[in-house]
């Protein structure tokens, strides 16, 4: 199952390929992608783990840039 959120409030193009590299290596995830131009995040994973793989994606996302916020 593949999925677009939006991020709000990410002001950097290095935060973001390091939240993309983060994210990707959670387990469950087959493809991630954070595009620092159109502010999204895109995650490719088993429908049944989606849930779970969005709120550790949040927590990274908020460990990298604390103002970053997935919007769901």
């Amino acid at each position: 199952m593949k999925k677009v959120f939006k991020l709000q409030d990410l002001e950097c193009a290095n935060c973001a390929a390091k939240m993309e590299q983060a994210i990707a290596k959670i387990d469950g995830v087959t493809f991630a992608n954070v595009n620092f131009m159109t502010q999204k995040l895109t995650i490719e994973a088993d429908e049944s783990a989606m849930d779970d793989i969005v709120k550790q994606a949040a927590k990274i996302c908020k460990k990298i840039e604390p103002d970053c916020r997935i919007v769901m």
